[in-house]
């Protein structure tokens, strides 16, 4: 049986690296949507139609990822799902596709989350986005850590 892997958290969390130790320890395809969209967009947090474009990989990849798991590989995406409405949905689009889905999620200070970000921009690799400490800010009042329920669910 195939499994998704649903990495959790926001920008700065250890999710990618994760999701990349997961991709060499497992016979997976990792979809991360930031690699696709500074590809094709670059740097484009403050155009308008980041969001969109965004938006539409994220949609690419699931395409992809659907048909990866119907072909009974496993997939990682690393979207960084982080409300439960959108865990739940691909919780279900998994299980429809017969699909085991699963969650990985490491909790992260905000603290620890802007040292790693200081860092990050500070040498930008080209496959991630430079991120504020407003942008942070902003986003971890938006954030919904996954439920001790979301987590056991995901461990069984």
């Amino acid at each position: 049986m195939a499994t998704l892997h649903l990495m959790v958290g926001l920008p700065g969390s250890g999710k990618t690296t994760r999701a990349k130790e997961l991709e060499r320890a497992l016979p997976a395809i990792r979809l991360t949507p930031d690699e696709w969209h500074l590809r094709l967009f670059g740097q484009d947090l403050d155009d308008p139609e980041h969001d969109s474009r965004h938006s539409a990989i994220e949609a690419l990849l699931w395409e992809i990822a659907e048909r990866v798991l119907m072909q009974g590989l496993d997939v990682i995406l690393d979207f960084g799902f982080w409300s439960r409405a959108e865990r739940d949905e691909f919780r279900r689009r998994a299980l429809s596709l017969r699909a085991s889905p699963v969650i990985h999620y490491a909790p992260t200070t905000t603290g620890e989350i802007l040292t790693r970000l200081a860092a990050r921009n500070a040498a930008l690799p080209a496959t991630a986005f430079r991120i504020s400490e407003e942008m942070i800010l902003k986003w971890a009042k938006l954030f919904e850590p996954p439920a001790d329920d979301e987590l056991a669910a995901s461990e069984a």
